[in-house]
């Protein structure tokens, strides 16, 4: 009896001090409540706070300048690298600008010609800055890129583009200049009746298939220098690598046209809304196939891949597809082999001063 009454006390002790613990426990779990609380309502405050300060902003621009609301006077150029699912991505745009409400005008120039003459230059950047009917609107065609800031005027288009694999992309263009596509069956080509593969004319030596004519997502992407068309030009590479990274806000690749559309959606979409379900569930009347078109042999893809300018070349389109899985990486994540947009991961908070 005398070792009961002893261990007694300690008994109470070790209820009081596991009653102690679970009270602790709770205390923390409503502070931790507490504090997501507060956290969820500030974030709440500071969205509202801003959007009162944007409305703000909108109801003074409006009354103080006759301007188009920024969003509204958004212009995308889309400088369109021949045989890249240029076409495909394009009548995307076509097929939403109405229902979307914007204007899609497709740049014509003469036999292709993708330089401009300095007048044309100017004329071109007036146009597309001061033509208000047309915006918002959506520029393409096979032109190399343009410099909108030595010209003097306010603002600067958006830029896109997609790229390809140099050697896909040369044996595309080379089948498609003599038997067509899907897109224009009827459509006579420059090269129609010259029957020869892409394989023989490469162990022939023929020039529509020589290393020269890879050279053009450089330059396209270099510009209106005299030094982006010299053919191996390594000032022209990093001139374009340049541009890529700071005058375009997306590079796509034709290999992941889908994740491209997707992404443009959720930064643009005021353009390109209901894009990716147009691409992933329409009827593929946007899709344009090179007919005739022959794989070309691992013989021909070596012997191409010896010059400098496939090099040269494909070091660009590596530094395009690395730029743009570096993106993709933070826009997207995939789950069950599906990818899904990442929903906004930041807030404003501590504005000041405070809004009346």
């Amino acid at each position: 009896m005398g070792l009961l009454r002893i261990m007694m006390p300690h008994k109470f002790q070790l209820l009081a001090v596991m009653a102690f613990g679970v009270a602790m426990l709770c205390i923390e779990n409503q502070i931790q409540k507490l504090e997501e609380s507060r956290a969820k309502l500030e974030r709440t405050m500071a969205r509202h706070e801003v959007r009162e300060v944007e409305q703000r902003q909108t109801r003074d621009s409006l009354r103080d300048s006759p301007a188009l609301p920024e969003i509204e006077d958004l212009i995308i150029i889309y400088n369109r690298v021949p045989k890249t699912a240029s076409t495909s991505f394009t009548n995307i745009a076509y097929d939403l600008c109405g229902k979307n409400r914007f204007h899609v005008l497709h740049i014509n120039t003469t036999k292709n010609n993708p330089v401009m003459s300095l007048q044309d230059q100017m004329r071109f950047v007036r146009n597309v800055t001061s033509w208000r009917e047309m915006k918002p609107g959506f520029y393409h065609g096979h032109v190399a890129y343009l410099d909108f800031t030595k010209f003097g005027v306010k603002g600067k288009p958006v830029y896109i583009n997609i790229v390809r694999d140099p050697i896909e992309r040369l044996v595309s263009y080379y089948y498609f200049l003599r038997f067509g596509d899907d897109y224009r069956p009827g459509l006579r080509r420059r090269k129609q009746g010259d029957k020869k593969t892409f394989d023989e004319c490469v162990s022939s030596g023929g020039s529509d298939c020589a290393p020269e004519k890879l050279w053009l997502q450089i330059p396209f992407f270099c510009g209106h220098y005299s030094e982006c068309w010299n053919v191996g030009s390594r000032w022209a590479l990093e001139q374009a690598k340049y541009n890529l990274v700071n005058e375009y806000l997306l590079v796509g690749v034709t290999e992941e046209l889908e994740d491209f559309i997707m992404m443009l959606e959720a930064a643009l979409p005021r353009f390109f809304r209901g894009a990716t379900e147009l691409y992933r569930t329409g009827k593929k009347s946007h899709l344009r196939k090179t007919s005739e078109k022959k794989p070309p042999t691992k013989e021909s893809i070596s012997k191409l891949q010896q010059s400098n300018i496939w090099k040269m070349e494909n070091e660009f389109y590596e530094f395009a597809l690395e730029q743009f899985q570096f993106v993709r990486a933070h826009s997207v994540r995939e789950k069950d082999g599906e990818l899904y947009l990442l929903a906004q991961n930041y807030f404003y908070e501590k504005i000041y001063p405070k809004v009346n």
